[in-house]
């Protein structure tokens, strides 16, 4: 049996996280190793290990979580914008393998940034 992802574990309780948002589909929670002043994680309740595991039947649940995303953009105003970062596999610098969407704002990324890939 697979031991459940740190993120399985939080949905469940079993390990504290800041919550900043909560629904049936998807919790938010504040990264523990921010890479830049606003870094959320949105992390679907339903345990898909990454984006290229979702099938047909999980496109309302993937549009789901952009739309959190947008939500929480326009609630914590951050209206000079966002960044949605999804690592999808080990190669891409995945490192928790459970689907999770990456908020950033409030520092300006570079290219240099984005050419390292962002470490979990």
């Amino acid at each position: 049996m697979t031991k459940p992802s740190v993120f399985s574990q939080i949905i469940a309780g079993e390990v504290p996280a800041k919550r900043v948002y909560q629904d049936d589909q998807c919790i938010v929670i504040e990264d523990r190793s921010p890479k830049a002043p606003t870094h959320l994680l949105i992390i679907p309740r339903k345990p898909l290990v990454s984006v290229a595991d979702a099938g047909p039947e999980d496109a309302p649940l993937l549009g789901h979580l952009l739309w959190v995303a947008s939500e929480l953009g326009r609630k914590l105003k951050l209206d000079d914008g966002f960044r949605l970062i999804i690592n999808n596999g080990r190669g891409a610098g995945q490192t928790v393998f459970h689907l999770h969407i990456h908020l950033l704002a409030q520092r300006e990324l570079r290219e240099a940034d984005l050419a390292q890939g962002l470490p979990e």
